[in-house]
């Protein structure tokens, strides 16, 4: 029979337009610059733009039949690469039953099963899940929660929160308010959000001792607010977007310390690394310490499906219960999505089924040996590498409209920012193509700066 559309909807594509010849395309990204806003992007944006046909393995498979090597696990998500049989599995059998239902009065096992594994996995004492639609949103209700738990334990005033400079932690208002105000992003809107506390970045490498004298300005800070502070709110030794550095776990274990001297909540935001993107499960980990509040997304889902969650402890759930709303007043229309659920239980436990650890380690020397020659370069400023994160910082931006479409030439996807070349691979990536990876981001900072 043929296929009906209505009035002014655009056909489905067929043959090349679907994205199998370079003339498709060529036509898809016509329509795409007619229609579509990209992330970070201007409306108008004329920047390089690749049509993906298909993604299997740790392969992006273009329109125009070039296969590139993901070094990018769509932002940092895909940790077990494309199409993996496991989690298409446990999607289509979560179609078998449903595929959405509110959550608000009603439950349903695949989320029950979560929240039991999220509890098992992540630090004491966190035991309360709360199910998100993203990791921006899990950072708003860490927020909310944090300012709610004053409240119930009769200390209104405590609104502020306390946090480092250079870190980043989501693109809606409470998450842009903890983005740094000056070097973020964001900073055309801070005269909009609520004003809180900004202690510099910490100065301690990962691999350094962590001194008196490194967390001293943090401190003083600290003190002075302590009185109005609901939380501090950090990523744990790893700063993703805003810097992709990596900070000594000593200084990590000193800001909880001071946490508890102060009673003051602390957020740990596991978005970007947690589930073993920095050699271990989650990034408080290394320092061997407990948030009071937890976020953790991205990789949740294996980068199938948009899901986050936002974790607490029993005292954090106790004191917003005890405010006078009585509740936590949030509540996603997708909360706790069947289909995200799934897959999300799907990835986890296969990422915790997997010699996962052996895998980064891997990666990592492989990222360390591969980038280790852009340091004798003149345009670059430094390379650091842990776990699965690999990073070439140069000393000017680099012109994106360069760089890019010459590391597709190089047969890789990476896409850079600001002064950062950087990789984050699925952990299937093997060893010749973390190799083919960094000998491409190498070569192109070579001949870019």
């Amino acid at each position: 029979m043929p296929t009906s559309t209505s009035p002014g909807l655009p056909s489905p594509a067929r043959g090349g337009a679907s994205g199998t010849d370079g003339a498709g395309g060529a036509d898809l990204v016509a329509r795409d610059r007619r229609a579509v806003w990209h992330p970070y992007a201007a409306a108008s944006h004329d920047g390089p733009l690749f049509a993906v046909a298909s993604a299997a393995g740790v392969r992006l498979t273009l329109t125009d039949g070039r296969e590139l090597i993901d070094g990018m696990s769509s932002w940092w998500a895909a940790i077990h690469g494309y199409r993996h049989p496991v989690l298409d599995e446990a999607v289509r059998t979560q179609l078998g039953s449903m595929s959405h239902v509110m959550f608000g009065g009603l439950t349903h096992e695949p989320a029950v099963r979560l929240a039991e594994t999220l509890v098992a996995i992540t630090p004491e004492p966190l035991r309360r899940v709360f199910l998100c639609d993203s990791g921006s949103v899990a950072v708003e209700v860490a927020i909310k929660m944090a300012l709610q738990y004053w409240t119930g334990r009769g200390r209104p005033e405590r609104t502020r929160l306390l946090t480092i400079r250079r870190g980043y932690h989501g693109d809606t208002s409470g998450a842009m308010s903890v983005c740094d105000p000056d070097a973020g992003m964001h900073h055309l809107f801070s005269q909009l959000l609520p004003r809180h506390l900004f202690a510099p970045a910490p100065r301690c490498a990962y691999d350094e001792p962590c001194e008196d004298a490194d967390v001293a300005e943090f401190e003083r800070l600290f003190a002075r607010h302590a009185h109005e502070v609901a939380a501090v709110i950090l990523e744990p030794v790893v700063q993703g977007t805003g810097a992709m550095s990596f900070y000594a776990p000593g200084w990590l274990a000193r800001v909880r310390e001071l946490c508890d001297h102060h009673g003051v909540l602390l957020i740990a935001d596991e978005i970007a690394v947690g589930f073993g993107r920095s050699g271990e499960l989650f990034g408080c980990d290394h320092a061997g310490i407990s948030p009071d509040i937890m976020c953790v997304g991205k990789a949740l889902t294996g980068g199938y499906l948009s899901m986050a969650a936002t974790l607490c402890t029993d005292e954090v759930a106790a004191g917003v219960s005890d405010s006078p709303a009585g509740a936590f007043m949030h509540g996603p229309t997708f909360m706790a999505n069947p289909l995200a659920s799934a897959v999300a239980n799907a990835s986890v436990e296969l990422l915790l089924s997997s010699p996962w650890r052996d895998r980064v380690a891997e990666i990592s020397a492989g990222l360390a040996a591969g980038l280790a020659p852009a340091a004798e370069l003149a345009g670059v400023a430094d390379v650091r590498v842990l776990g699965a994160i690999g990073v070439i910082e140069t000393r000017d931006p680099v012109d994106m409209a360069v760089i890019q479409p010459l590391l597709v030439e190089l047969g890789v996807w990476v896409r850079p920012f600001g002064r950062l070349v950087y990789t984050m691979p699925p952990f299937i990536t093997s060893p010749a193509d973390v190799a083919t990876l960094t000998d491409a981001m190498v070569e192109a900072v070579a001949r870019t700066t």
